[in-house]
């Protein structure tokens, strides 16, 4: 079992805890805002171990059905996440309307918000390391549920800071007040979260900044040919796929032209973690002069 694997089961047993800390701060005070943050807390246990299984699956070698590997499946549960966030959502803004139509008098507030509060500070620490181990093994699940920890995180220092002022000025319609505003967060962040994925399945190119990178290793170890043209980049998962055509000199041998692949291919693997290069030589009279210039 790798790193990213056991990540994700952290995940899973950290939700369960979180879980049963706000559903019992819940039940300590009876306010909507409290329910709506144990409700969002269950979404965050049912996605940990969606993200386990799509870690676990993405692990696996291509095999002949898949060929380029099964890195894909991480975006499907980062979709999966985001589509339970916006159910979440939905749910958490009847309860705010039920409980603006029927205010309530919360109990125990303090006892409530301190357990509360405990929850809130466990899903800070594990969002940041969630954040910081997928950004550095690029798992997109992983970095996923880390954000949308981070989301949990803000939205619960929210209603704590709201909730503080009903005991203090007797305005209950507080409570119902910002368990509205937690819920058109999270409607917020589960939209950016499926935009991003949607990317991931679409094929989207690797950012500008990584794209020019790719040129300059590529301009500065290709001596030999003539140009590269036609480059072609995407994200699947962890893996990044780099295809270009490489025109070299007509009369070039294929073991010369090989070697060129080959040094090419140990750059941009040493620039790139987890790159999958797809090299197509050509003779000189295929050359583009539109493409990049190789340096000597």
């Amino acid at each position: 079992m790798d790193k990213i694997q056991k990540l994700a089961i952290g995940s899973i047993f950290i939700g369960a805890v979180v879980f049963a800390l706000k559903i019992a701060a819940y039940f300590l005070t009876g306010s909507i805002a409290l329910y709506s943050d144990a409700l969002e807390s269950i979404i965050n246990l049912v996605t940990a171990v969606a993200a386990f299984l799509a870690v676990r699956v993405s692990a696996q070698p291509a095999d002949k059905n898949h060929p380029y590997g099964h890195h894909k499946v991480e975006y499907f549960s980062a979709v999966l996440e985001g589509v339970l966030i916006i159910v979440a959502a939905m749910m958490i803004l009847r309860e705010a309307y039920s409980a603006f139509a029927q205010p309530r008098t919360l109990d125990m507030p303090l006892e409530g918000l301190g357990v509360n509060a405990l929850a809130s500070f466990v899903n800070a620490a594990w969002s940041w390391i969630l954040i910081r181990e997928g950004r550095r093994m690029r798992s997109p699940a992983l970095a996923a549920d880390g954000r949308h920890l981070l989301t949990d995180v803000y939205t619960s220092v929210g209603v704590l800071a709201g909730l503080l002022f009903v005991p203090l000025t007797g305005w209950q319609w507080l409570d119902p007040a910002m368990a509205a505003v937690v819920a058109v967060n999270i409607l917020w962040s589960g939209w950016g979260l499926m935009k991003e994925s949607i990317g991931g399945l679409m094929d989207q190119a690797v950012p500008e900044r990584t794209l020019t990178r790719v040129r300059e290793v590529i301009a500065l170890n290709a001596e030999g040919a003539i140009e590269a043209h036609d480059l072609r980049t995407r994200h699947a998962g962890r893996v990044t796929f780099i295809d270009f055509h490489l025109v070299v000199p007509g009369a070039m041998s294929v073991t010369d032209a090989h070697d060129i692949c080959d040094r090419l291919e140990r750059a941009l693997k040493s620039e790139i973690d987890d790159a999958l290069i797809t090299i197509h030589v050509e003779p000189d009279d295929k050359a583009k002069h539109a493409g990049i210039v190789v340096l000597s």
